[in-house]
């Protein structure tokens, strides 16, 4: 099978600069592996920093008849959707064969025109935007991967616009405070820029609709911002709901209180097939100091800004605010390699060239796949809800006592060992040292009633010696089998403190004839404790270098 590469739109097209590229030299590479025959558009890469001799090391072929480059092709990989060529006089959808595959973006809810023309010329498309959010498919969720990049350039735009530090600084001068930034939308895109900002020193915030944000928010650092009116946002597939007006109002009035106070505001919330919801109108731009920057990363659909321009930076009321539609694309190399990678696994679940399928029974093929065989196959059926069966029919009787109603079984543990072992076996494990601990005690009592004969003082010292021996067994067994196994390893770090009490104590006791019962005892003891010791700084030692970069 034959992959076709092609250059996306340039400065020159009538269609705004797309600096990524669809496989880079390292994607050919795997491509070649899984069997297909790679060909590159002459000058697709360049943009991206990827020469054609690149290419030809990797061992793909360099096409410089564009026409036949299209024709020829079993496989088109794409990033922006189909489009006008303008040099070539033609639509791409009419240059590719008919029944070939086209993978790539194409938005076929705001494209219906595109996608009725690619049911005609009986294309299989592959819409990467398409691709559903499960775990399975992380791996090929284009998406997510040019939403990190684009999310992390937004900040340093705003960097760029914003006239002061990000951190705060202390000088001789004077002090500078930190920046105060509001990410708005906890997505993979918004969540890069919390990262990128609070990397930066600024002091970061952010509001979702999605209650489940929360943790992810705070260990950032940042600040999750609520409102009182309760109602959860979460849509499904890692994306927000429209919410009821009496929500909106409450979040408007949030977004007017944070707009008195912040510099930076990024906002990415995006409804699937649907415009960008407005939510920074025009009069919280008016509201924010002089200086301040708002990135809107929803340009493209439409902007969450009022005053947003696609594309474009403008300034209201002395705010900059900046319509790039191009933020993955500002960083062309990791983005294509990114997005190459992500259309390897894709063809690799597809089955590399040999076991070639447009697979339906396959949840993520059928998920993004929009024309397929002459049939618009968007959107996708939706999954059935989990149903629980009806209980059959039983002669009304007598409600049963409750002595007679059967426990419910034990839950068990998915994966986590130590859980189960802690659950199901509990009654022996504390079993067995209490055992060994009971004939310590004997064995130790024994020993020394043996050896204190007669002498009542000899007795007295001895009686509490003992007392405080089982004490300390008691105690020590309590502390350590009642901690969760997971915790085994930081404890074994602070009992060294306790150890290093027992090695004073068997070292105060080490004196005298050694054929009695206590210097042998204190031998021991100063010998299991120093041993102690030693494993738990080496524990602690090797738990450290787990936080290392």
């Amino acid at each position: 099978m034959r992959i076709a590469v092609v250059r996306e739109a340039l400065a020159t097209d009538s269609l705004p600069l797309e600096t990524r590229v669809a496989a880079t030299p390292d994607s050919v590479r795997k491509l070649k592996a899984l069997g297909f025959d790679v060909a590159v558009e002459s000058g697709a890469g360049l943009p991206a920093n990827f020469g054609d001799s690149a290419y030809v090391e990797a061992g793909a072929t360099i096409a410089t008849d564009i026409a036949a480059h299209y024709a020829a092709a079993d496989v088109l990989l794409k990033l922006r959707p189909l489009r006008q060529r303008d040099d070539l006089g033609a639509h791409e959808v009419d240059l590719v064969r008919e029944g070939a595959t086209v993978l790539g973006y194409f938005y076929p809810a705001r494209n219906a025109e595109l996608l009725e023309r690619a049911r005609a010329r009986n294309l299989t498309v592959v819409a990467m935007e398409c691709i559903p959010r499960i775990s399975r498919a992380q791996k090929m969720d284009a998406l997510s991967s040019q939403a990190n990049i684009a999310g992390y350039r937004a900040v340093l735009e705003a960097a760029n616009r914003f006239g002061s530090f990000f951190t705060g600084q202390m000088t001789a001068a004077g002090k500078v405070p930190p920046a105060k930034v509001l990410v708005i939308g906890a997505g993979v895109a918004g969540l890069a820029a919390l990262g990128t900002a609070k990397g930066l020193g600024a002091i970061i915030r952010s509001f979702d609709t999605r209650a489940a944000v929360r943790e992810q928010i705070e260990s950032m650092g940042g600040e999750f911002l609520e409102v009182t009116f309760k109602e959860d946002g979460d849509g499904g597939g890692g994306y927000a709901k429209e919410m009821s007006p009496a929500f909106l109002e409450a979040e408007y009035a949030l977004f007017r209180a944070q707009a008195k106070e912040v510099d930076i505001v990024i906002t990415t919330a995006l409804i699937p097939g649907k415009p960008a919801p407005k939510l920074w109108f025009k009069d919280m731009v008016e509201l924010m100091k002089p200086g301040s920057v708002v990135v809107d990363m929803a340009a493209e659909s439409g902007g969450n800004c009022d005053v947003t321009v696609a594309d474009q930076v403008v300034v209201h009321n002395g705010v900059i605010v900046i319509g790039y539609t191009d933020l993955a694309g500002r960083l062309p190399t990791t983005a294509s390699n990114l997005y190459g990678q992500n259309l390897v696994h894709l063809l690799t679940d597809m089955g590399g060239a040999k076991g070639w399928k447009v697979d339906f029974d396959d949840e993520v093929v059928r998920g993004a796949t929009v024309t397929h065989q002459g049939a618009i196959t968007w959107p996708p059926p939706a999954k059935p809800a989990a149903s629980t069966p009806a209980p059959a029919a039983t002669p009304v009787a007598a409600p049963a006592p409750v002595a007679a109603v059967a426990a419910p079984a034990p839950v068990k543990s998915s994966g986590h060992g130590h859980g189960k072992v802690a659950r199901e076996h509990l009654g022996s494990a504390r079993t067995a040292p209490l055992t060994w601990v009971s004939l310590a005690i004997l064995v130790v009592a024994y020993l020394g009633l043996s050896t204190a004969g007669s002498d009542a003082s000899g007795l007295h010292h001895f009686a509490q010696q003992l007392t405080i021996f089982v004490l300390s067994c008691f105690v020590g067994v309590q502390v350590i089998w009642s901690v969760t196994p997971a915790l085994h390893t930081p404890l074994m770090s602070v009992t060294n403190a306790i150890s290093g009490i027992i090695v004073v104590g068997g070292m105060l006791h080490m004196h005298g004839d050694l054929s009695r019962p206590a210097p042998i005892l204190a031998l021991f003891a100063v010998l299991f404790a120093t041993i102690n010791i030693g494993g738990g700084f080496l524990v602690t030692r090797r738990m450290l270098r787990m936080f290392h970069k």
